[in-house]
């Protein structure tokens, strides 16, 4: 792994505890690729630190004296514009709450704290989402020596890695209404669905969506995507049922299934093991929508790491579906969807702005 400087992964810490900060600086700086430039107790100074270090991620407490990560978001992301913003953050209704406004406000991600120190040990799973998390936000083509340094041109793709994708042919493509639009997202997700949410106020069939979430995050994600689009939204639980123009989210821990019981559509909680590493993951959900309703579904995949819905994707292909997938320029991450559009399954790849409207057209012709 190259760890020339000009290829490391600058991070800044600010967290009121010297302990937390002490326990993330160690796991950061045991990677080769990745460097600690500042360690700071408040928002105040993180400010000040991310104007003088412009790193590429900063790692935000939500609750600190002085000055808040609420407050100090806005304010770090003015001061160091192209910082990505992970906040940190408990896993309680109020820690999501705050967490999800932060990611309105423009943070990209949130990672959970630990329930004890033990938590952040070499070889546990906090320190390998964290290293995924920082590395899956800073491509290698994408490194340089501060964020705030970009080049002059564009980086060539890294070996093996090409951008180029083609759209599938519109010939065997269910040229119909939808009866259903599943959605995947994850890193940048919570951000993207309420942009395209808010075109869908009104619609007549369901939505069905997995974002990577935990469980309390995802309660109040549903919450949030009522409050900011219209569109009701529930946490799906067992044996629900799914109603047109309503929005229902995976829980955090559980796949989610939709099935055909009767008249009525119901979902299915699934507590089998992860896919593509993901739990809850797209690739439940989409199969099972598939298996109810074949060419007749709509699939939609946002922003994300990974490439969590590819084999999902190629079902949709393969089916006569419609998969649509958001652009480069507009994801924090381009992994899922860049995953299915280089993979040729998508009949349409679109920036973020432009998919609400055109899935509305889709479902209600206007």
């Amino acid at each position: 792994m190259d760890s020339s400087p000009d290829k490391q992964i600058h991070v800044m810490l600010v967290d009121d505890s010297a302990v937390i900060r002490g326990a993330l600086s160690r796991i950061l700086e045991e990677a080769p690729d990745i460097k600690v430039v500042a360690s700071v107790a408040n928002g105040e100074m993180g400010i000040g630190s991310a104007r003088k270090y412009q790193p590429h991620i900063v790692i935000l407490d939500i609750e600190m004296p002085i000055m808040d990560g609420i407050v100090a978001l806005p304010k770090i992301l003015e001061a160091s514009p192209n910082s990505k913003v992970i906040m940190f953050s408990s896993l309680t209704e109020k820690g999501a709450d705050i967490s999800l406004k932060a990611l309105s406000l423009g943070a990209v991600e949130c990672i959970v704290k630990p329930s004890s120190a033990s938590g952040v040990g070499q070889g546990s799973e906090f320190q390998k989402n964290l290293l995924a998390t920082v590395r899956g936000l800073v491509p290698q083509g994408e490194r340089t020596a501060t964020a705030g340094v970009r080049p002059t041109a564009p980086a060539a793709p890294a070996a093996g890695s090409v951008e180029s994708f083609s759209l599938r042919s519109q010939i065997g493509v269910f040229p119909g209404k939808p009866a259903i639009l599943a959605i995947g997202s994850s890193t940048g997700g919570p951000q993207a669905l309420f942009e395209v949410i808010k075109s869908f106020k009104g619609f007549d069939i369901p939505i069905v969506i997995t974002q990577h979430m935990p469980a309390t995050f995802t309660k109040i994600l549903a919450e949030h995507i009522g409050q900011q689009t219209g569109v009701e939204a529930h946490e799906g639980a067992e044996g629900m049922k799914v109603e047109k123009g309503k929005a229902y989210v995976a829980p955090g821990g559980h796949h989610m299934k939709i099935v055909k019981e009767g008249l009525d559509l119901v979902i299915r909680l699934d507590d089998g093991p992860p896919e593509n590493f993901c739990k809850p993951s797209v690739e439940p959900m989409f199969r099972s929508v598939i298996d109810v309703f074949g060419n007749k579904v709509y699939g939609l995949i946002l922003t994300g790491m990974g490439n969590d819905g590819i084999g999902a994707g190629k079902l949709l292909n393969d089916g006569g579906g419609h998969l649509v997938a958001q652009d480069k320029a507009t994801s924090v991450v381009w992994g899922m969807p860049g995953a299915v559009a280089k993979a040729g399954y998508c009949t349409f790849v679109l920036p973020l702005n432009e998919i609400g409207p055109h899935i509305r057209r889709a479902v209600m012709g206007s």
